[in-house]
């Protein structure tokens, strides 16, 4: 008797890298592909329906990025496991995914039979980093300050692309306050007094490596 098969989601911008990992996953009998979805609002809004065990969720999509979706994803559905697909190392990228609740980061560069790996990681309970996102990762937190929460490091990311508070609160689906007020309490902590300085900050940190460049 045959286990029932991993139902999987795939959530990318770019068509042609969606087909390419359903047409790899398909391969595998214990694997479904149940959907592939271009954007995060897709996906928040599909999820119950598609009814995945994985997600495999892209980290930067124009409107609600791979960040937002996995915190809403989550609150709908949370036993649902969500690899994150990303072409960046960065650590600060890498913490972030696995704050909000991602079970796995996978650069897209991996090689295709590690997907299959991952999902049959995360489907046992196990967290899975793909190599590159492991060496990315430093082992200690910033030396000496008081560290930005899961929510204020995502609306970090957010206000150094150059997003106004309410497109920021429009984003995450919080109050314009909200936002304002988590805005005082990262240059709080991160002891920036400008807007420019968060971006110089993000920029400097890695935080911003590659965004806007469509990836």
């Amino acid at each position: 008797m045959t286990p029932e098969a991993t139902r999987v989601l795939i959530v990318d911008d770019h068509p042609m890298v969606a087909e390419g990992i359903q047409s790899i996953l398909e391969t595998y009998d214990d694997l479904s592909v149940v959907g592939t979805l271009s954007n995060g609002q897709e996906a928040i809004d599909q999820v119950c329906a598609l009814n995945p065990d994985v997600i495999l969720l892209d980290l930067n999509m124009p409107g609600v990025t791979g960040l937002a979706a996995t915190e809403l994803i989550l609150e709908k559905k949370p036993n649902i496991r969500i690899l994150i697909l990303s072409m960046h190392d960065s650590p600060e990228y890498i913490s972030i995914a696995l704050s909000h609740g991602a079970k796995g980061y996978l650069l897209k560069d991996v090689p295709t039979d590690e997907i299959k790996i991952a999902i049959d990681k995360v489907m046992q309970g196990d967290q899975y980093l793909c190599t590159g996102a492991t060496q990315s990762l430093s082992p200690k937190t910033q030396d000496g300050r008081e560290p930005l929460t899961c929510r204020e490091q995502t609306i970090l990311l957010e206000l150094a692309q150059g997003k106004s508070n309410r497109h920021v609160a429009e984003d995450l689906n919080i109050s314009v306050r909200t936002v304002e007020t988590h805005r005082k309490n990262i240059k709080r902590k991160l002891g920036i007094s400008s807007t420019a300085g968060l971006t110089r900050y993000a920029l400097e940190h890695g935080v911003l490596q590659g965004t806007g460049g469509g990836v």
